[in-house]
C-alpha cells in the first residue's frame, strides 16, 4: 500500500508537469506566431492583389501589390495599424492629418468621429478620390469593426497614398460622436 502511495503521489506530479509543459509550449507557439505571422503578397494575371501582413514590436504593417504590373514585376506600398485608443490621443491634438469614415453614408449619418470625412470602402477603385486629394497627407482610416478600415487603407496604399493609418473600427471609439 505504501509503494502504491507512492507511486499515485509520482503519478500526480508527472500530470501536473506534463500540464504545465503542454500549457508553456501553447503560449510559445502563439507569441512566437504572433510575432513573425506573414502573408503573401502576389498579383494575379487579371491584376487581383493579396495581403500580406507582417507583425512587428510595434503593431502589424501591412504591405500591399499594387495596380497591373506586367508579369513578374511587385510594386509595393505601406499602411500601418494602430488602435482607436492611439488614434483618440491623437485626435485629441490639432494637426495636419485627415479623418476618413469608410462605412456607408447612412452609417456616418448615424455618428461619426468629429471631423471625419466620408468616402465609403466600396467607392475607393483604382483611382484617385476626389475628396482625398493629397496623396502624402496623413490619413486615419476607421470603419464600423475594423474591416472595412483594413480594405480601403490597403487599395489607398496601392493607389498611391503614402501616410495611411488604419485605427479599426468606431465599435472602439470612447470620445464623442458628431451628426
Amino acid at each position: 500500500m505504501h509503494v502504491f502511495f507512492i507511486f499515485g503521489a509520482r503519478s500526480q506530479v508527472m500530470k501536473k508537469n506534463t500540464k504545465m509543459i503542454i500549457a508553456g509550449v501553447i503560449v510559445t507557439v502563439i507569441a512566437v506566431g504572433a510575432l513573425v505571422a506573414k502573408h503573401v503578397i502576389s498579383v494575379n494575371r487579371d491584376g487581383a492583389s493579396d495581403i500580406s501582413i507582417i507583425s512587428g514590436a510595434n503593431g502589424p504593417t501591412s504591405v500591399f501589390t499594387a495596380g497591373k504590373l506586367p508579369e513578374g514585376e511587385k510594386q509595393v506600398a505601406e499602411y500601418t495599424s494602430i488602435t482607436m485608443d492611439e488614434a483618440k490621443g491623437i485626435f485629441a491634438v490639432e494637426g495636419e492629418y485627415l479623418i476618413l469614415d469608410v462605412r456607408r453614408a447612412d452609417e456616418f449619418a448615424e455618428g461619426h468621429i468629429p471631423g471625419a470625412i466620408n468616402v465609403a470602402n466600396e467607392d475607393i477603385l483604382s483611382t484617385q478620390p476626389a475628396e482625398l486629394p493629397d496623396k502624402n497627407q496623413v490619413i486615419y482610416v476607421y470603419c464600423r469593426s475594423g474591416r472595412r478600415s483594413k480594405e480601403a487603407a490597403a487599395k489607398l496604399a496601392a493607389i498611391g497614398y503614402t501616410n495611411i493609418v488604419e485605427c479599426g473600427g468606431i465599435l472602439d471609439w470612447t470620445g464623442d460622436l458628431e451628426k
